[in-house]
């Protein structure tokens, strides 16, 4: 048996990434002998609530927890996604989509969008869009399942991901925690002791005068860092200086206008909105930079430009782009907004909390809280917010809009070196490289820069070998098969309608 093993988990907070922690860890280490996981949380701290946008990792982290999809759907009110449409983004009245899933077909070692180019300078002007499954389907309202027993249709490759009810999907694992013995503890922690051993957490004291007593503190708790910051003193790494919007304003409304599975993301005068279509209501809000429109203002923007009667009162989100210098100190490991923020503009936050907890339990520590291990997480989570912050920087940087100030300045940001790396190499000739594994792939970077109307010199040399002629032949078929495959699948309000049937039969 493992000497000095971890008998104790202290979760400070609940929401989305507190009740992904206690379930996740249940279920992968809940068999444990003496093993206690306790979840602290108070009914009188809201939880922020607002991300309901995912991309197609989610699954991994249900299928993980032995979760059902279409108990998902029907518990969570949750719809289809197949990427995030991006409206007046590059310029006024235009749009893209970053789709899941692949464009066209590799050939001949290399990558399809080099034959595109190529089909470009012949004379063929067909827009990228239309050689992807995911944005051909997703833009006609329709979805389906991805067939890898069809290896020569688009459907075996096409990814999807889920929008969702964040508070809905938090109840639905807390049942699922609490099933498999998280103990939940109702109460607001007003003290923390530390113990005599340096960078350690002994216990925390609630209202009521109990003392919770852990070997191992996981921080859920929000964008104050309750452990991690005001304890332990972590320092955080600020990125305003690249992505400048610090606020959002956020307000479901009934539903209304379109439903596509597509998230939408629009570009205000200063910052952009959301738009998370679910089965009940519509999530939608504005991120945006204080510098250049008040609170007061963005509210009234974001509220003309709803597509239903509001659900509420809009509720008011202040935070710094960045993450903990250190997200893990001693035995406190810090997940979700207490690690750090990013906006969502490409539905990273939920992501980098399953991120975060996997990586928890590849390092899981033991009471000695090995520094080797700690510093290599530590490094590894920091690496996953630099390569999503560069991701969304592009999308800032690569605009062509002035008419605004804020977007006037977004045009003079000066990317970080890796993101200028990028640009410069698609630039000449069309290359995109992926950084050792980072979570957006050539496809996301393509998507970008391509609908941020960056256009490239020349292409991959390869694609002359084969001729004018058989390249436009064969963009031509792809096309076609793409357009023929989505006009044969379901609307997505047809998926929906037969999964709650199915809920209602079983």
């Amino acid at each position: 048996m493992i000497e000095h093993r971890i008998r104790k988990i202290v979760i400070v907070g609940g929401g989305t990434a507190g009740w992904m922690a206690a379930a996740a860890l249940a279920r992968v280490l809940g068999s444990a002998p003496g093993l206690e996981i306790v979840l602290i949380e108070s009914d009188e701290i809201g939880t922020v609530g607002v991300g309901e946008s995912t991309i197609p990792q989610i699954q991994l982290f249900n299928s993980m927890l032995g979760i059902d999809e279409g108990d998902f759907v029907r518990e969570t009110n949750a719809t289809y996604k197949l990427g995030i449409e991006f409206v007046d983004w590059t310029r006024l009245g235009e749009r893209f989509v970053h789709p899941f899933g692949f464009y066209g077909l590799d050939m001949m070692g290399i990558e399809f969008h080099h034959f595109w180019l190529k089909g470009r300078q012949l004379g063929d002007a067909t827009p990228l869009n239309d050689y992807s499954l995911a944005i051909v389907a997703g833009l006609a309202g329709r979805f389906a399942h991805p067939r890898p027993d069809l290896p020569n249709s688009p459907l075996s490759k096409i990814s999807y991901a889920f929008q969702f009810d964040a508070g809905l999907y938090a109840r639905m694992l807390r049942r699922r925690a609490e099933a498999a013995g998280v103990a939940r503890i109702e109460g607001r922690i007003v003290a923390v002791k530390k113990s005599s051993e340096p960078e350690r957490i002994d216990s925390v004291e609630l209202r009521s005068a109990e003392q919770v007593q852990g070997d191992l503190f996981i921080d859920c708790s929000g964008f104050r860092g309750l452990l991690i910051e005001q304890e332990m003193q972590s320092g955080y790494e600020d990125w305003t200086h690249w992505l400048p919007c610090d606020r959002a304003v956020a307000v479901g409304c009934e539903n209304g206008g379109d439903r596509l599975p597509l998230t939408r993301a629009t570009a205000r005068e200063a910052g952009w909105q959301w738009r998370i279509p679910l089965q009940h209501r519509i999530g939608n809000g504005y991120v945006y930079s204080s510098e250049y429109v008040s609170d007061d203002e963005a509210s009234a923007v974001l509220l003309s430009r709803l597509d239903g009667a509001p659900l509420g009162e809009p509720r008011m989100l202040r935070f710094t782009a960045g993450h903990r210098k250190r997200q893990w100190i001693g035995n406190v490991v810090s997940i979700g907004l207490a690690a750090g923020f990013l906006e969502p503009l490409e539905s990273t936050s939920i992501h980098l909390v399953q991120v975060a907890i996997a990586k928890l339990l590849a390092y899981f520590p033991t009471l000695r809280f090995d520094e080797g291990e700690i510093g290599r997480f530590n490094a590894e989570m920091a690496q996953e917010f630099v390569d999503i912050r560069d991701f969304l920087v592009l999308h800032y940087i690569a605009t062509q809009r002035t008419d605004t100030p804020f977007w006037q300045r977004c045009r003079t940001l000066t990317p970080p070196p890796g993101v200028q790396q990028k640009l410069d190499m698609f630039r000449t000739n069309g290359r995109i490289f992926r950084e050792h594994n980072e979570i957006f792939t050539e496809t996301s970077w393509l998507a970008v820069l391509t609908g941020k109307g960056i256009e490239p010199r020349g292409y991959h040399p390869v694609a002359d070998l084969l001729s004018d002629q058989e390249t436009l032949e064969r963009l031509q078929n792809i096309r076609s098969v793409v357009r023929d495959t989505a006009d044969a699948m379901l609307p997505q309000d047809e998926w929906l309608d037969q999964i709650r049937a199915q809920g209602r039969t079983a």
